[in-house]
């Protein structure tokens, strides 16, 4: 077999063309229900994950790694009372909400008990269940960044792993983490004035290690936070929300290292700031309903929607339309983009863009408010 051979494709004198932004898509609360009666009465599959992929018309159009935005895939799940998962790992992360139930999940060992609304993450290559151990059918959104890796073909998914076994080092001729063959002699040191450096194998292929716990957000301790920023008046020109962050992610203000998950209230009558951003959005309601504009075309909301509002660098903005404060979950891949240096971020329409994380970001009028 002859062998495969790269191919050179002339560019010369090209411009890159704009990225083609997708149309919001919304699934309403009526479709959610029908889905999620469906499942529920089906026959219970073999690895007892009854699920639905959630993915947005022009998915398809990129081939590999279908999703609602090109790199998110929302996924409606269900079991029915009594029923389990069976263990599962892979090295995509996922946050979980859930939107209808109760129940609990094992991830990692860990037990995590939760109730409607309540959010939990799952880290990478940490083997998990789902138990509904209630008289209810249960009901949860996972949000993945499966597509993505998917994309990059490397998305590693195993069914049923073995029981995690630690390993155990040798007693004859281990190495242990400080013995000095472990390093080499040199360490990484900086080859140039402006601050290039060199850094050896050894240091390359044993990168500094940072725990990855599964965390949970219950939904009854959020709100009570969250209900307190309704006290900000209408002048205030932020967004009230909190985001469920992970410390593990550090400076890139994260719920996983790829995404992040906001919860916000919208009271009566708020209308928010046209702005933009590279990262793509995608908002569940969960109680009011609403409007949002984008890229000058409305699309009205309410309570059980799911919808994607913010296809990446597309202008948009939220307005509360009812006489309920809404609540609703938002998940952005603003993380990922933090950490390629690609997040461009432009929050008043009539000042530059930022690229958040590498540039100095934005500031609100908290601090006049509060005083």
């Amino acid at each position: 077999m002859a062998d495969q051979k790269g191919i050179f494709l002339d560019k010369s004198g090209t411009t890159e063309p704009n990225p083609e932004l997708w149309e919001p898509a919304i699934v309403k609360k009526a479709d959610f229900d029908a889905e999620i009666e469906r499942l529920s009465q089906m026959p219970t599959p073999n690895n007892g994950r009854r699920q639905s992929w959630i993915v947005h018309p022009d998915s398809h159009k990129l081939g590999v790694g279908l999703g609602l935005a090109p790199g998110i895939r929302p996924i409606v799940e269900v079991l029915n009372p009594g029923e389990q998962t069976r263990p599962i790992r892979h090295n995509s992360t996922q946050v979980n909400f859930c939107i209808q139930g109760s129940g609990h999940s094992v991830v990692g060992g860990k037990r995590i008990d939760f109730e409607q609304y309540d959010v939990f993450n799952f880290p990478s290559m940490q083997t998990y269940i789902h138990v509904n151990d209630t008289d209810e059918v249960q009901v949860r959104l996972t949000y993945t960044n499966a597509p993505l890796l998917e994309k990059m073909n490397v998305h590693i998914v195993e069914e049923d792993p073995a029981a995690d076994v630690q390993l155990v080092e040798e007693e004859e001729g281990a190495i242990s983490e400080d013995d000095p063959r472990r390093k080499s002699p040199y360490g990484t040191f900086e080859l140039t004035d402006d601050g290039a450096y060199l850094m050896p194998y050894e240091i390359l292929i044993a990168p500094e290690a940072v725990e990855s716990h599964a965390l949970h957000w219950p939904w009854k301790k959020v709100k009570a936070e969250l209900d307190k920023l309704s006290e900000l008046g209408s002048d205030y020109v932020g967004r009230r929300l909190y985001l469920l962050w992970n410390p593990m992610t550090g400076r890139t203000n994260g719920t996983t290292p790829n995404f992040f998950a906001t919860i916000t209230i919208r009271p009566p009558g708020i209308v928010d700031k046209p702005h933009r951003h590279v990262s793509a959005a995608m908002n569940y309601i969960f109680q009011g309903e609403g409007r949002s504009t984008v890229e000058g075309k409305v699309y009205e909301w309410q309570s059980g929607d799911l919808l994607l509002t913010a296809p990446g660098w597309g202008v948009h903005n939220h307005a509360s339309t009812g006489t309920d404060p809404i609540y609703e979950l938002t998940i952005q891949d603003q993380p990922l983009n933090i950490v390629m240096e690609s997040l461009l971020w432009q929050e008043d329409l009539k000042k530059p863009w930022s690229v958040l994380g590498a540039e100095m970001g934005f500031d609100t009028n908290r601090g006049k408010i509060a005083s």
